[in-house]
């Protein structure tokens, strides 16, 4: 392929025959990047894909790398390709939220376009919810929705100001939110020397019930402080990350340490490209904060460390350590992306084995069907991720099509929504699908498919006598009864009815309700 393109720094775009841009990419030499995509003959197998793909190339020149670096995140984030990163395929992770109402309420949202002061990601439900908790009952604020017009419960059992029956006024009610979006940060020295002067006037003017409200507040800082702790005593905020590359495929996860304390632990998956270190980076600060070291495995260029450098408004300190404590941290990332992604990967590699799978299926997405004496039908669907259950990706379907009980035709109508709204939100699709039921459930699911143009390997599963069912296949699969592979297939059929069944259940309950 003659390139007609310059030898200067800038971003391309690569154009499928639809003439949708499918790839963007950045370069000092333009004419050297692009051409490298197809003088080369080495690539990774999403790269082939991508150059199959190709059918017309656009550019824009810039100055400088640093600029097409800039233009490359903008063009992304307005295009969205399908072969560049997308963070979005990541968790949706929980954050905890303090509202910008005239008195905030605190509350946990997944929405990053709400108002407010964010704080997070937590990884973790159970620490998020500790944390989310403790903060509200320190500082005493608002969770409801909607302010009632009386004090409600929370404010008799002292965890609530009570803002709406003006228990308290509107200058003390934003202080203790104040003090509360510290706590979040782990900003909590300043804090509880704050707390610390308050306690001491209230105690000196008589004013015992406030002086001990201050005091409890400071021990359950501590207490607080104390969770999540890394022994390291840092003045400034450092970012560890680290990946494992694994069946062409980058299992990533970030440290984020503020002054020394752990504060959140991000993890990511996406197929391996070249260059993906550098691209993922200026993706993920093009959303999060930038701190003041990065800690890394792999050296980065000039022009991104320049990025992130006026991004943060001062140097970024970019660290790649061969020995000592911040090595044994980049290890220690590592154990963590072992532990978290490849402790289900046994299960997965057993469907890939024993099923003649062409990939291992990393993502599963399993549907069932539910209904009590043909009343009541709901459909639900169920995702795993890296063998484990991924429930802020389960579904539920209510029917709209069909009004009497049919399995097959219910089941159709929930896989085409489904895969239909993946295929205009542009997400990514699951690895494998599984059906709970026989031929006739999966021919209803495949026939969808097909309408979508849809090429997922599927399979369905009758639990009763554990016969397996593929497309083309005549006769049923028959696995050995200690196979790890019908064990873990058996764990997604029954957590997908359990899950069919409980909303089923609340269905039948908001009908007999009416």
């Amino acid at each position: 392929m003659k390139l007609n393109i310059p030898s200067e720094p800038g971003c391309y775009m690569f154009k499928d025959s639809r003439d949708k841009i499918i790839y963007i990419g950045k370069a000092g030499n333009l004419k050297k990047r692009v051409g490298s995509y197809f003088y080369k003959n080495d690539h990774d197998a999403k790269t082939k894909a991508l150059i199959e793909n190709i059918s017309d190339i656009d550019y824009i020149t810039t100055d400088n790398e640093k600029e097409a670096l800039l233009l490359e995140d903008s063009l992304i984030k307005e295009n969205q390709p399908k072969y560049n990163i997308m963070l979005k395929d990541a968790k949706s992770y929980a954050y905890i939220l303090l509202t910008d109402h005239e008195f905030p309420r605190i509350k946990i949202s997944r929405d990053k376009k709400e108002s407010g002061k964010f704080f997070g990601p937590f990884i973790s439900g159970e620490e998020r919810d500790y944390i989310f908790n403790a903060a509200a009952k320190i500082f005493k604020i608002r969770t409801c929705k909607n302010m009632p017009k009386r004090p409600c419960l929370r404010y008799h059992m002292k965890i609530c100001s009570a803002p709406c029956a003006e228990k308290i006024s509107r200058k003390d009610y934003l202080e203790n939110v104040e003090n509360a979006g510290h706590a979040l940060k782990g900003n909590t020295k300043g804090l509880k020397r704050r707390l610390e002067k308050k306690m001491q006037y209230f105690s000196e003017n008589k004013m015992f019930e406030k002086a001990m409200e201050k005091r409890d507040q400071i021990r359950a800082i501590e207490s607080l402080k104390e969770r999540q702790k890394i022994v390291r005593q840092k003045k400034y905020n450092e970012d560890i990350i680290n990946f494992i590359k694994r069946e062409n495929r980058i299992f990533l996860m970030v440290f984020n340490i503020y002054k020394g304390t752990l504060v959140n632990m991000q993890d990511f998956s996406f197929d391996f490209i070249d260059g993906f270190l550098e691209e993922f980076l200026q993706r993920y600060y093009s959303e999060n904060p930038v701190p003041k070291e990065l800690i890394l495995p792999e050296r980065v260029s000039d022009a991104l460390n320049d990025y992130l450098s006026e991004k943060k408004g001062s140097n970024v300190k970019i660290t790649l350590p061969k020995i000592g404590e911040k090595k044994k941290l980049l290890k220690l990332i590592k154990k963590n992306i072992e532990t978290h992604y490849f402790k289900g990967m046994k299960k997965t590699e057993s469907l890939k084995k024993e099923l003649g799978l062409k990939n291992i299926p990393h993502v599963i997405e399993c549907f069932d069907i539910s209904h009590i004496s043909g009343t009541s039908t709901a459909g639900s669907m169920v995702q795993f991720r890296h063998g484990k259950p991924d429930k802020t990706n389960y579904r539920r379907f209510k029917l709209r099509t069909v009004k009497k009980a049919d399995d097959y035709k219910s089941l159709g109508e929930v896989v085409r929504r489904r895969y239909r709204r993946l295929i205009k939100e542009n997400r990514e699709f699951p690895d494998l699908i599984i059906i709970d039921g026989g031929k006739g459930q999966l021919g209803a699911a495949v026939k969808e498919l097909k309408n979508l143009s849809l090429n997922i390997p599927i399979l369905s599963f009758a639990k009763q006598d554990d016969e397996i069912f593929a497309p083309g296949k005549k006769d049923a699969i028959i696995l050995s009864k200690d196979s790890e592979a019908l064990l873990f297939i058996t764990e997604i059929i029954a957590e997908a009815h359990r899950f069919a069944i409980k909303y089923n259940k609340k269905l039948r309950s908001m009908k007999f309700r009416k």
